[in-house]
């Protein structure tokens, strides 16, 4: 959904005008339109990525390495 906002909004478009074209593919909300608020934390969250790539990469590469250990198997329904 992102390079959409970001393709309408170079044309000039509001997050509001965008809103109602976009749906959610996936999950829980699977089918309607995300919220204006979410479009704006997405926005937010890709400015961030642009002005600081080290960070982010850092970031990541951190990430991976704080969760390097084995993968936690599914529980059972029992341990639930």
């Amino acid at each position: 959904m992102l390079p959409t906002v970001l393709r309408r909004r170079a044309g000039g478009e509001s997050v509001e005008q965008i809103q109602p074209d976009l749906i959610i593919p996936t999950g829980k909300r699977k089918g309607q339109s995300p919220s204006v608020g979410s479009i704006h934390r997405a926005l937010a969250e890709h400015a961030k990525r642009e002005a600081y790539p080290a960070a982010v990469e850092q970031a990541h590469a951190d990430f991976a390495a704080m969760n390097n250990g084995p993968l936690p198997q599914p529980r059972t329904p029992a341990e639930g």
